[in-house]
């Protein structure tokens, strides 16, 4: 980028020239190499003059896939053995256009020992979880942390919301008693309200 071009708002592609460190400090969407600046993706300029820095901001929203660390949301889709199948519709706040598969081992769904899947969660649940791990291109989850696990479950029996009560998930429809692995905020979530 000229002198004279110097604004923001320019159209910049992946290593076009931006300025060089001893005029500006990168900023996001920038990479330094021998002491010059330049863009490290497509998109728009912005140059803070006020505080000599420059940026570049993507034009095309980058896709959201989940990361190691990353908090999801989803429905159990299937209880196979040891292991309950999520469909990840949303990585914390932000909703999906489409959806990722997750896996929630039993090892993993419970700081104390659990024995069996359906004591945590049925087919059906909403649930939150942290991704631990993406081997295989295969997202691997835990609900291990109190603020993990399900934040919204139907009644087996009727299929009418479950209420947390003193003796475990009640329905208070039917008055069947079952047992899960509950987030700490259970029932206050968008999930929940839609249900009502």
């Amino acid at each position: 980028m000229n002198r004279s071009e110097r604004k923001s708002g320019i159209f910049v592609a992946p290593g076009d020239l931006l300025g060089v460190i001893e005029e500006f400090t990168p900023g996001p969407g920038t990479y330094v190499e021998h002491g010059t600046i330049h863009s490290k993706i497509t998109g728009r300029t912005l140059l803070d003059m006020l505080n000599k820095k420059v940026s570049v901001y993507p034009l095309v929203r980058v896709a959201s896939v989940p990361q190691i660390g990353s908090m999801v949301s989803g429905q159990v889709l299937d209880m196979k053995g040891k292991k309950a199948v999520l469909r990840i519709t949303q990585i914390g706040q932000r909703s999906l256009s489409g959806f990722f598969t997750g896996i929630l081992h039993i090892s993993e769904a419970s700081a104390g020992y659990v024995d069996t899947m359906s004591s945590v969660c049925k087919t059906g649940d909403i649930m939150r979880a942290k991704v631990i791990s993406d081997k295989n291109r295969t997202f691997y989850l835990s609900t291990t942390e109190k603020d993990l696990g399900v934040i919204h479950a139907l009644c087996s029996r009727c299929g009418h919301s479950l209420q947390q009560g003193k003796r475990g998930m009640q329905c208070s429809r039917c008055g069947n008693i079952e047992r899960r692995k509950v987030s700490a905020d259970y029932g206050k979530g968008a999930a929940y309200e839609e249900e009502k």
